[in-house]
Order: C-alpha cells, then sequence, then structure tokens
C-alpha cells in the first residue's frame, strides 16, 4: 500500500574504511587497507549517491593509543577526503566531523565554506566536542575540558562561525571588469566578536555558497548535547536501540528545538543503524555471527575501554557483575557510559557480557529486505526518526541496502525516486540561513 505521509525518509551512509569495531577489518570481505584507499571511499560514496542518499558522513577522533579502534590509527582526515571526494560526486551531501574543543573558528568556517564551494552547495559539519582525555596532549593544552566547559565552547564556537558565514551578502561581489568594482564594500560586514573563549574579528575571505551556509549536524546525545542541537543544528545524530527509546529522544529534542523558538521540522533526527541483510533471516544471522565471532574478550575489553577514557577493564573478573566505576568516564562518552552503567545495574550483566554486547552489538535490523524496510517505516511513521544514517560492518551491506532495501521504501512511496534538488540543505528540507545583514529573505 502506498503511503499517503508526505514526510519523506532522510539517508546518510557513514563510511569507516575498514569498519567501525575491534576485529572487522579481520573479516574475508574487507580490504585491509580501506581506511586510507580514496578507491574505497569513492566506492562507497558512489554507492550511496545511486541510492538517492542525502549524505555520507566522515566520523573523526583527536587521540589514539595501541588500544584504539584500528580504523582510527590509520585514516583519512575528514575535510581532507570530502574535498576529494566533492570532485567526483554530484548530489550527494558531504558531511563531516571537526572538534570545537581542538580548532579555531576562522580556520574551520573558511575549510567548510570551500568545499560547500566546490561541491556546489553539499557540505555539512558535524559539531563535535571531542570526548576522548587525552585529545588535549595533542594540542599542547592542559587539562581537557570539562563536559559543561565544551559545550560552553561548542555554543560560542557555532555563534562565531555562523558570524563568519554571514560576512559577505549573496550578491556582494560585482566583478564588473567596465567600472573596476569588484565588489560592493556596502555589502561586506566584520564580525568583531569578543567572547569568553574567541576573539575573532572577520571576515571571512570567502563568500557564501548556493546553499548559504554549510548544514549543521550535532552527535553528542547528553543533556548539554540535546541542548546545543536543538538550539543551533540542522539535524542530530544520536543511537537508539528500541522504537520506545527512539521515540522519547524524538519528542524530547523536538520540544526542546520549540523552546528556542524553532519549529519542529527544523531539526531532523537520525538514529545510525546497522542493518544485517540476508535473502533469509537464517543467513542475516549467519552474516551477523561472522562478524561476531571475530572478536575476542580480550579486545571486546579494549573496545569497552574507550567508552571510559581507556579505563583498564582486564583488571576486575570478567564473570562477576560490572564494576561499580563511580564517575569514571564521566568526562568523556557522558551519554553513552551513562547508559552502559544503568544497563548492566538494571539487567544485572557481568562485565564479559557488557564488553561482548558493546563490541558486537546486535541490534534490531537484522533481517530480510522487506523485515528490514518494514522496521524502518514503522520508526518513520511512529516518529521515532525523519531518517537513519546507515552504518554497513562490511561493504557489502551498504550496497545490500541499496540494491533490497531502498526499492521496496521507493514502492512505499516514503523514499524518494530521485534528488530533488542540488544542494544538501535543499535535500534535507532545510531552510537556507537568511544572512543577518540582509533584509531579503531566501527560502527552499
Amino acid at each position: 500500500m502506498m503511503s499517503t505521509n508526505k514526510r519523506q525518509l532522510k539517508f546518510g551512509a557513514i563510511i569507516h574504511g575498514i569498519g567501525g569495531s575491534m576485529s572487522t577489518w579481520r573479516h574475508p570481505e574487507v580490504q585491509s587497507d580501506a581506511s586510507v584507499s580514496f578507491d574505497f571511499y569513492k566506492r562507497q560514496t558512489l554507492k550511496a549517491e545511486e541510492g538517492k542518499f542525502d549524505l555520507v558522513f566522515i566520523a573523526d577522533g583527536l587521540f589514539i593509543n595501541e588500544k584504539s579502534l584500528p580504523h582510527f590509527l590509520n585514516r583519512f582526515e575528514p575535510v581532507t577526503i570530502l574535498s576529494a571526494l566533492a570532485a567526483v560526486t554530484s548530489r550527494i551531501g558531504l558531511v563531516g566531523t571537526i572538534s570545537t574543543s581542538y580548532s579555531e573558528p576562522f580556520t574551520v568556517a573558511r575549510q567548510l565554506s570551500s568545499i560547500d564551494h566546490i561541491s556546489g552547495g553539499r557540505a555539512g559539519w558535524n559539531v563535535v566536542t571531542s570526548p576522548l582525555e587525552g585529545s588535549a596532549r595533542n594540542y599542547s593544552r592542559g587539562d581537557h575540558p570539562s563536559h559543561p566547559e565544551r559545550y560552553q565552547i561548542a555554543a560560542e564556537y557555532l555563534e562565531v562561525t555562523k558570524g563568519l558565514w554571514d560576512s559577505w551578502e549573496e550578491d556582494a561581489f560585482v566583478r564588473d571588469k567596465e567600472s573596476g568594482v569588484f565588489f560592493d564594500p556596502e555589502k561586506l560586514h566584520t564580525l568583531h566578536h569578543q567572547g569568553k573563549h574567541f576573539s575573532v574579528q572577520g571576515p571571512l575571505n570567502i563568500g557564501r555558497s548556493r546553499q548559504g551556509q554549510p548544514v549543521i549536524f550535532q552527535a553528542g546525545s547528553s543533556e548539554d548535547g540535546k541542548n546545543l542541537a536543538a538550539q543551533s543544528a540542522d539535524a542530530i545524530f544520536t543511537g537508539q536501540e528500541t522504537l520506545h527509546d527512539a521515540q522519547a529522544f524524538y519528542t524530547d529534542v523536538k520540544k526542546r528545538a520549540v523552546q528556542y523558538g524553532r519549529q519542529e521540522e527544523e531539526l531532523l533526527v537520525l538514529p545510525g543503524i546497522s542493518p544485517i541483510i540476508g535473502r533469509t533471516e537464517a543467513e542475516a544471522e549467519q552474516k551477523y555471527r561472522e562478524i561476531a565471532d571475530l572478536v575476542t574478550i580480550d579486545k571486546a575489553l579494549d573496545f569497552l575501554g574507550r567508552f571510559f577514557d581507556h579505563h583498564d577493564f582486564s583488571q576486575y573478573p570478567l564473570d562477576e557483575p560490572f564494576p561499580d566505576l563511580q564517575d569514571i568516564g564521566s568526562n568523556s562518552f557522558r551519554s553513552g557510559t551513562d547508559k552502559i552503567k544503568k544497563d548492566a545495574r538494571e539487567r544485572g550483566l557481568t562485565l564479559r557480557e557488557v564488553a561482548l554486547q558493546a563490541a558486537t552489538p546486535r541490534g534490531n535490523f537484522i533481517g530480510t529486505p522487506e523485515q528490514i524496510a518494514n522496521q524502518i517505516e514503522e520508526w518513520f511513521e511512529q516518529k521515532g526518526s525523519d531518517g537513519f544514517i546507515i552504518h554497513s560492518d562490511l561493504p557489502s551491506g551498504l550496497h545490500d541496502f541499496v540494491d533490497l532495501v531502498v526499492p521496496i521504501l521507493q514502492a512505499k512511496g516514503i523514499y524518494r525516486q530521485d534528488y530533488e534538488y542540488d544542494t544538501l540543505r535543499e535535500n534535507l528540507g532545510v531552510a537556507i540561513p537568511q544572512n543577518r545583514y540582509q533584509t531579503k529573505t531566501v527560502k527552499v
């Protein structure tokens, strides 16, 4: 039955090279140098574009040690790889993670605006505050800022960056060769920002793009993270295991957006899922087991430790109740560590069970193409999401999703047959932000 719902699903694909777990790289299908292979990133991105995805997403991290995820040990920096992908794609959005705790607004504003121009208006920024404590040691800093302070920095950082993106009005560059007038001085604006964390004069030395400004994404699910997204982001990445939890999160952040004077539809909610697709349920389950069985308990403990500032879990008995960690990890992945502790306590899980669950999450999106499509439809129609970020443990996972699941969603009438526009902002249905110095409103 065709849906009469006018909302349309939004999809993004996260490209994780050799995978987002400790051991996926060992799978026979995985290209062992995929994290530093432009050809791999190009193939996956073009497949997502074939599937009419809104965006591809490149995650990032600023600190590693010998226990870090293999993908993060040897990988591309997001701005660089997105610039390269801009040259070989035409419609799909290009979104990358950049930290507000360890970068400068003027530099990032230039970089993202440059990608926006190179791509014809397809750039997006996943705003993060950098959870890992060790990041400070790579940036000539003392202590890693506290969780609340990182979000205070991020809020001012976004204010500065958006101000810099308004340095030039839409028609500021006249470029009249006869008169010799290159730009209209009255349409150039200097920011003169003086704040607690940043002092930035401006103006930015690049104008606005076809979509006005890069699209802002945010991935924090803590109270501070949700508030930042509700106030300043166009979309929020999240991770919810059940429809009930997804609905609660969806309602929460939409209400917060309204409290900041916005409309609910101005903030898209995009949970991350890892579909495993088989021709039968048994085949899908077998694919999951092939991936899960690659993870040893030692690697699972290392994976769990990264959520707790690389805490050493090998010191605890494996088959006794999950240890009482009190405040360990509270300055890093706050929402994630709180959830792990709460789940372990309520379910009476052992350390072994918690570690394996964290390292080999089974998720609910495992089954046939029809089952996956029906689950996606249910989450979408029941207001658990506005779309999804698809993370495939194996390269073939994205291909299976595009080839087998997308046509079913198109037939249901809840996913596009083709791109409607050329810019990321327009395809997402997110309004072009009006330049604060202009009176003329620009609409999608």
